[in-house]
């Protein structure tokens, strides 16, 4: 399954379900089908995005809290960590909250 996020100020992208149940993990959302995200919650979701990822820099590879998958492998070099799956939301946050338009998802 696929996560659409929209908003007015910035172009649309989509994410795979497993990276945005993570996502919405961090900001305290609930995955559901449909959702939005108003003004007024984009600062706490902006604060938790960027302490996860923060804090993800701070972990060694395999202890990354907010993981999706193990990383045993040596093969596994090219690891696509938080600070990477969660760029997409945090600029289409900031440049929503600075435009005063909601972030919504849908399925």
């Amino acid at each position: 399954m696929l996560y659409r996020f929209q908003s007015r100020a910035t172009p649309p992208f989509v994410m795979l379900e497993v990276h945005a149940r993570q996502l919405f993990d961090i900001i305290g959302k609930a995955p559901t089908p449909k959702g939005v995200i108003t003004g007024e919650q984009m600062p706490a979701a902006i604060a938790a995005l960027e302490a996860a990822m923060a804090n993800e820099g701070r972990n060694a590879h395999n202890a990354d809290s907010y993981a999706v998958e193990g990383h045993d492998e040596d093969a596994e070099k090219q690891h696509i960590g938080l600070r990477q799956r969660a760029a997409p939301l945090l600029h289409m946050l900031k440049d929503s909250l600075a435009d005063g338009k909601d972030v919504v998802w849908e399925v």
